[in-house]
């Protein structure tokens, strides 16, 4: 029977459920709620932990972290408009392409125009990218960065099936309208000003002036390494998990373990794979006339490194998730694929995918604020050092760790404390933004 919100009835059973409640909300509040406070009160103020005497000063803190301890000769307000004229451009370019092949529809076929602006447009962003990093001889990465736009380019150029009422352009396919705008900024940014720079190449200048800048390049080159392959090969996992094969369960527990061993554990054991004498992974790489790989002492291996370490240890929990998301796919939609001889790669395509995209949605979340969090992995593989040289593993984490820690500056470390979670707030919800649209949930 329904009651008034404001008979006594009411405010006595409110009551209870909150003394219920009561032993959570103090112990939350001791260990939670009080140490976020405090902290956010505390990066305003200056305190080593020497003296009791706290004083407070601003923005300071804040301003410390961006502050560089030599100039460099940029300027990140001109980096920044270089950077918005590029993507501006690039959008451009791309409502260009949409333009030029609704007027040539008319004499020839839509799809063929579409997939030849399509096609030449990345190319030419990514041709253009490989002989820029070759002439400015920077390191593989970008150069095999920009042959994969080529090898994407290549294999857009195909035939595009066409609608009835309409030119089937990229707002079918969210995807190739990514790849588009990053090519046209690749483009544009080596032909419009070819000698200006951007905000990227501003960050890799003053990362080697500036601790806090460095820890944030580190910690997005590891998001970026680790995240996609992380997610990638869970999901390749979990697929062969969901199928009917011998000793599926023992293949389950074997991927899961690593998730729940201690972190110390792991780190020691691949700390002696990547040994670079008499370590497992060179001499794998020895059969294959590999040279040795100085995993723990070359700077450019770092991230790497600790990427590896993660992925393996976490792509078992994240291949469980899937799997759960896998399982709970109604089979009547596999069956209907089947006596229409759907294929697999169909099946996966236009069954699986969608109706993935909820449990893919919060493994993402999950999975990147994770990734941002990285420092167990870091401390014991290089014995307490961010890096064998040159701070190379300074991540966010590491940061607040040592300027609370070692240094004692307890303002800056809450300081930097916050704009990390300044950033994984932003992420977050640009995830949730463009989850509303993109991920769909089974009716």
């Amino acid at each position: 029977m329904a009651y008034s919100k404001y008979s006594k009835k009411y405010w006595r059973e409110t009551l209870h459920a909150y003394l219920f409640l009561l032993p959570s909300l103090v112990i939350l509040s001791i260990f939670v709620f009080w140490p976020i406070g405090f902290s956010l009160v505390l990066s305003f103020f200056k305190w080593d932990y020497t003296t009791t005497e706290k004083y407070f000063i601003g923005f300071d803190n804040y301003k410390e972290l961006f502050r560089l301890s030599y100039p460099i000769d940029m300027n990140i307000f001109y980096a920044a408009l270089n950077t918005a004229i590029y993507l501006i451009t690039a959008l451009i370019l791309v409502r260009f392409c949409y333009f030029i092949a609704g007027l040539l529809s008319k004499y020839s076929k839509p799809a063929k125009i579409y997939s030849v602006y399509y096609g030449v447009t990345i190319s030419l962003g990514a041709i253009y990218y490989i002989l820029r990093n070759i002439v400015a001889n920077l390191s593989m990465l970008h150069i095999w960065l920009g042959l994969t736009f080529f090898v994407i380019a290549l294999i857009s150029i195909k035939k595009i099936k066409k609608s009835d009422a309409h030119i089937q352009l990229m707002d079918s396919r969210p995807w190739t309208k990514i790849i588009l705008v990053v090519a046209a900024y690749l483009f544009f940014s080596m032909i419009v000003v070819p000698k200006s720079y951007d905000l990227v190449e501003y960050f890799k200048l003053a990362k080697e002036s500036s601790d806090f800048l460095k820890a944030i390049y580190n910690t997005v080159y590891y998001v970026i390494l680790a995240v996609p392959t992380q997610i990638a090969l869970a999901l390749i996992i979990a697929l062969l998990l969901n199928r009917n094969i011998k000793l599926r369960s023992l293949f389950r527990t074997a991927y899961f373990i690593p998730f729940v061993t201690s972190v110390v554990a792991v780190s020691l054991v691949w700390q002696w794979m990547f040994n670079d004498q008499f370590g497992l992974i060179n001499y794998a790489l020895s059969w294959f006339n590999i040279d040795k790989i100085a995993w723990l002492k070359e700077e450019k291996w770092t991230i790497p490194t600790i990427a590896i370490v993660s992925v393996w240890q976490r792509v078992g929990y994240t291949a469980v998730i899937f799997l759960a998301g896998l399982q709970n796919i109604d089979r009547s939609y596999y069956e209907a694929a089947e006596v229409d001889g759907a294929n697999s790669l169909q099946k996966f395509k236009y069954i699986t995918w969608p109706l993935l995209s909820p449990t893919t949605f919060f493994i993402l979340i999950i999975t990147m604020i994770g990734a941002f969090k990285v420092f167990a992995q870091i401390f014991i593989l290089y014995q307490g050092l961010p890096g064998p040289v040159n701070k190379s593993g300074l991540t966010l984490v590491y940061y607040v760790f040592e300027k609370f820690y070692n240094e004692q500056r307890m303002g800056v470390a809450s300081a930097a404390a916050y704009v990390l979670f300044i950033i994984i707030l932003i992420l977050t919800m640009v995830q949730f933004k463009i989850g509303r649209s993109r991920v769909h949930y089974e009716s």
